[in-house]
């Protein structure tokens, strides 16, 4: 057999399925655009607005305290109190027993596929999706399939027929992020109880990813989108990620949770020693600042960020050859530019001539081709309707 050489960016004794792994697209473009002061800069999914005062603050006097130490693999018992407390508000009572603390709402999904995904076990993944749900598993060696939403006028759907079909008894895991990253779709309760109905049959487990519960602009008793906390049990084939990343302004601090069936826990614990041993105090106490003051904090950030979707959509849908409907949850609007092909060729082009930063469609899942994922987490509206002008005035040139 010829033997080929490593290149220099790769080495001859990692796993093919890090080889394989596809570099962010999203990535690509800010790179493209990073350190140019004329770019207005819609890619990450992040606000541009600093973490609030009094969690600030809160971390700030835990370091002066000297709180520089390790702490528990699954969280300070405070925080995972305070978190328990949080969630049973909003849903069906949680004990903080079935909470573990993870460094970032990313971990929080990573320990939970580490859990439970061997190599070659069959996994489902509603898509387009955020890319890392689907590159972890395979990270594990997983056999990862997708099932799309389908666009109908700008507006993602669920093919529930079709998901039911590939969950199969040998589909090891569903991942499902609702309200979801880029689309905005967000599961009715109809159809998590169906697809929680299904999996119980098959005996698969669902990793929900519901970081964006808060971030949702329909008028519920609780404030939050469709939770599948609200209908299982906790011996459920259930883990629910979450973070303090999107309703709390905290992306940097890398804090996030998991709730787990209780047989999981312990094993949990054991992987957050192997991958991070724990949160760092100053954070966690941070993190309980945030969960004290949310009645200030989150609906402020909701309301705002509705504004920023009532301006900027229509002003979308206002330009020709553009696809778009306001997303019910979520900080992002996603729309299709059509007459265009590649979506990161296309990202970059905006970059370029229109000083304009957004995430290309591809990115999230080949059938999102065409289409592009615009943050709208923006703390002045006003920079997103510059950002429409700059839209505006390249597609016409590309007319003329």
């Amino acid at each position: 057999m010829k033997q080929t050489t490593p290149t220099a960016q790769e080495s001859p004794d990692m796993r093919e399925a890090i080889h394989h792994l596809e570099a962010s697209k999203i990535r690509e473009v800010a790179n493209a655009g990073m350190g140019r002061d004329d770019v207005l800069a819609f890619w990450f999914g992040e606000s541009d607005e600093v973490t609030p005062e009094v969690i600030r603050q809160a971390a700030i006097e835990s370091l002066q305290r000297g709180e520089t130490f390790y702490a528990h693999n699954l969280g300070l018992p405070e925080l995972r109190e305070a978190i328990a407390r949080y969630t049973s508000r909003l849903h069906p009572a949680v004990d903080a027993s079935r909470i573990a603390v993870t460094s970032g709402g990313v971990s929080a999904l990573m320990l939970a596929v580490q859990a439970l995904v061997d190599a070659g076990d069959d996994v489902v993944a509603v898509t387009p999706v955020w890319p890392n749900l689907t590159a972890q598993p395979a990270i594990m060696g997983a056999q990862v399939r997708t099932v799309s939403l389908v666009p109908v006028n700008g507006q993602w759907t669920l093919d529930l027929p079709a998901l039911r079909a590939a969950v199969t008894p040998k589909t090891k895991l569903l991942i499902v992020n609702a309200p979801n990253n880029p689309t905005g779709w967000t599961m009715t309760r109809d159809e998590q109880q169906a697809v929680l109905d299904h999996c119980r049959e098959t005996g698969t487990w669902i990793l929900a990813d519901e970081v964006y519960e808060r971030l949702y602009f329909e008028p519920t008793p609780n404030g939050c989108a469709p939770s599948f906390l609200d209908i299982s049990t906790p011996d459920d084939r259930l883990v629910v990620t979450h973070s303090f990343s999107k309703s709390f302004l905290m992306t940097g601090w890398r804090l996030g949770w998991l709730v787990l069936p209780p047989a999981m826990v312990d094993g949990i614990g054991k992987l957050i020693e192997f991958n991070t041993s724990c949160a760092s105090v100053f954070t966690q106490r941070a993190a309980i600042a945030a969960l004290e003051h949310t009645a200030d904090i989150t609906p402020r950030v909701v309301a705002h960020l509705k504004q920023c979707r009532d301006t900027l959509v229509p002003l979308l849908a206002a330009l020709p050859g553009v696809q778009v409907a306001p997303a019910k949850g979520g900080m992002y609007a996603f729309f299709r530019l059509e007459g265009f092909g590649d979506s990161l060729e296309l990202a970059k082009r905006l970059v370029a001539e229109a000083g304009l930063g957004l995430a290309p469609g591809n990115a999230f899942a080949p059938e999102a081709q065409g289409w592009l994922r615009w943050c709208f987490a923006s703390k002045d509206p006003q920079r997103l309707v510059q950002g429409v002008e700059r839209l505006r005035g390249w597609l016409a040139k590309q007319q003329g």
